[in-house]
Parts: C-alpha cells; structure tokens; sequence
C-alpha cells in the first residue's frame, strides 16, 4: 500500500491550503478562503493531512481552545474536519490520521471531544471517545416594554464590523461559567462570516454582541459576547417582540435569577468525549454553537 505524507499547520501553504479547500467542499460543503483572507485563521485551528503529489486526500484537523467547567478551565482539543477524498477511500487515512493526532497530543489535554454525524458513529468509539449527550435549555418570556434603542446590526461582510467582532471575542467572558469556552476568537469568526452574516447585532448599553434569530413566537440566541456581565432582562427587551413566546439558548445559560427550561438536544451531530486523567464530561450542559468547528 501507498504510504502518504502527513503536513500539518499549512494554512499559510497556498497550494495545499487550496487542495484542502476542494476536498472540504467536495465532503462537507464549505471552503475557508474567505476566512482564512480575512485573517481569522488562527494557529488554533490545525489540520493534519495526508497529502498525494501536492493534492490533500484526507484529513483531521485540531482545534486548541480552553472549557470553562463550574468556573474552573479546563484544556480541551475539539477534532473537527475529518474528511476522505472519495478515490482514497477505505484505506483507513482518517484513522492513522486520528491516531497520529492522539498520539501527538497525548496527556496535553483535559477533554478531547468531537461532533460526529449520524454515518460514523461507529468510528470513534474505536479511539475511546464515548458518547455525550446534551441538552437545550429554553425560558418562556412575556415582553414587557420592547425597545430597540441602541441595537444596532453589524455586516459579516464588512471588515471593520468583523474587526470588531474579533476583537470583542478575544477580550470576551465566557458565555457561561457552569460551561463555556474561551480562546475560540478564530472559529467564532466562522459563524461570523459563513453561518451568522446577517443576524449579529451590537447592544451599545451593555457593549455586547448578540447573535440571534426571531421568527414566529420564538427567539433564538446563538451567542452573547461581551467583557462583562450583561443585564440578560436588558438584552431581551431589545431583541424580542410582542409576539415572542419563548427564548432558545444554544449554549448553557447562567444568569442570574433566570429559571431555564431544560430537555434532552437532539441534533444532526452526536457529540463525542475523551477525558484525561480525573476529568469528566458535565452533564445537562449545551456546547456553545460558535465554538463548534
């Protein structure tokens, strides 16, 4: 059998940056040239690939973040990117590729962890990732005095909005002290400009960054960032209307004096944990949803 190379950390490589590219969008649908121009690509975010005569033909890639558990931190590696080139199939690259990576990062963690979609759940286990389930923590709210006043959009297409979205994210608290993360400025840039375009807003009397949708009765927040504790009661008279019912939260909410609802989440994705040492996974916690690579 052929044995490839494996290159690791070449963003900065402009023919294999743009190979990986086409297999990212050829498997998964997205392309991080944009991100990667803006210069959001940070050296958190890593791939490992086996390249052919210049082409990625699979890959693994690592993300370096930090989780913040009952408001003790925690370093965590977040695998994500895991893809063959269809003609390279059934050769198991993605599992030496997986197994190069957990050998490489061996006891450098607390919580290793992936999403894993629905056609490999089978795989991981293989590698001692066991699965982890999450919940999806809502609240039923009554507008009592809307008011927009000081909302303001912000453009995922404009650099000097994004600029100062990054620049927020890297100064920011974590969403939540019973589970959040910090150190994930660069992947937050990708919800920016490819997920979240068009629905990021700017609170100026709370100097934080809201990420939300409203549609029908309900409102979903995707992200809170900010410097310092927010006045969550003040966020919501700005980003809801007298129609909304009920308020989604696709992080773990910790505010104070608010009384959440929670369920068990069921995704598209399974989320997958691998623990060094002591450590243990919470549980009835949501991963934040822009920190998901």
């Amino acid at each position: 059998m052929t044995e490839f190379n494996i290159y690791k950390d070449y963003k900065h490589n402009d023919e294999l940056r743009r190979s990986f590219n086409e297999l990212a969008t050829t498997v998964f649908g997205i392309n991080f040239e944009k991100w990667y121009q803006k210069g959001y690509w940070n050296d958190r975010y890593i791939p490992y690939s086996y390249v052919d005569q210049g082409k990625v033909i699979a890959n693994v890639s690592v993300n370096l973040l930090d989780f913040i558990v009952d408001g003790e931190r925690k370093r965590a590696i977040q695998i994500g990117t895991v893809m063959t080139h269809p003609d390279y199939r059934n050769r198991g690259l993605s599992a030496k590729l997986m197994n190069h990576v957990l050998a490489e990062y061996e006891n450098q963690y607390d919580i290793m962890y992936l999403f894993a979609n629905q056609t490999v759940l089978d795989f991981y286990p293989k590698f001692g990732f066991q699965r982890a389930s999450e919940a999806q923590f809502s609240i039923e709210y009554t507008p009592s005095n809307p008011n927009v006043t000081g909302l303001n959009k912000l453009d995922g297409s404009n650099k000097n909005d994004l600029d100062f979205i990054y620049k927020m994210a890297s100064e920011r608290k974590p969403v939540s002290n019973k589970f959040g993360t910090i150190n994930t400025e660069g992947i937050s840039m990708f919800y920016s400009i490819y997920v979240f375009p068009d629905d990021t807003y700017y609170v100026e009397d709370e100097d934080a960054i809201v990420i939300f949708t409203s549609e029908d009765e309900q409102v979903d927040i995707f992200d809170i960032i900010s410097r310092k504790e927010i006045n969550l009661g003040n966020i919501l008279s700005k980003i809801t209307n007298t129609n909304t019912k009920k308020i989604i939260f696709h992080y773990t909410p910790d505010y104070p004096g608010i009384q959440t609802q929670s369920e068990n989440f069921n995704g598209d994705d399974v989320l997958f944990v691998k623990t060094n040492g002591n450590n243990t996974f919470p549980n009835q916690v949501k991963h934040p949803i822009t920190s998901k690579a």
